[in-house]
């Protein structure tokens, strides 16, 4: 399945009120390499490992697949999993047609929150809610990823 998802900067929490719902996600790497990602994620009690291919050059689109696995089963995988997983709180917060996914993170990367929009095409029109920042949509360092190797402090 191709994704194609817009990625931006987060000025305020005010879209914690907003928000339908939440979630608490710890998730880790077995393969990060620029063709693919391997990822176990761990999403309040469920388990599931994904693959993504390398982004377009636009960094909108790129193939996913996903699948949820027993939980105990991705446990033992995080375990087996490149240093530095990711934690996070997911804010699920509606918003015209649209769901925007705002992630807050935790530990390594306290204080960086980015927010994504799902789209059917690249030039899919969507409402902006107020809170929502600078574009980071394509750019590496923004990307789950590379948080998990490198430290993003600086450029919240």
């Amino acid at each position: 399945m191709q994704e194609i998802e817009r990625k931006f900067k987060v000025l305020s929490d005010q879209y914690k009120s907003e928000a339908a719902d939440s979630h608490r996600i710890v998730q880790g790497y077995l393969c990060r390499v620029p063709e693919r990602t391997v990822r176990i994620r761990l999403k309040d009690d469920k388990g599931f490992i994904t693959i993504k291919g390398k982004s377009d050059d636009s960094g909108l689109s790129r193939y996913e697949w996903e699948k949820e696995i027993p939980t105990a089963e991705a446990r033992e995988l995080l375990r087996l999993c490149e240093p530095y997983p990711i934690d996070k709180t997911r804010y699920e917060v509606p918003c015209g047609g649209h769901t925007f996914e705002v992630d807050e993170f935790h530990g390594r990367h306290e204080g960086l929150v980015v927010a994504e929009v799902e789209l059917s095409n690249g030039d899919e029109p969507f409402s902006r809610p107020e809170w929502l920042g600078e574009e980071v949509t394509g750019q590496v360092e923004y990307y789950n990823a590379y948080l998990s190797k490198e430290c993003l402090r600086g450029k919240k």
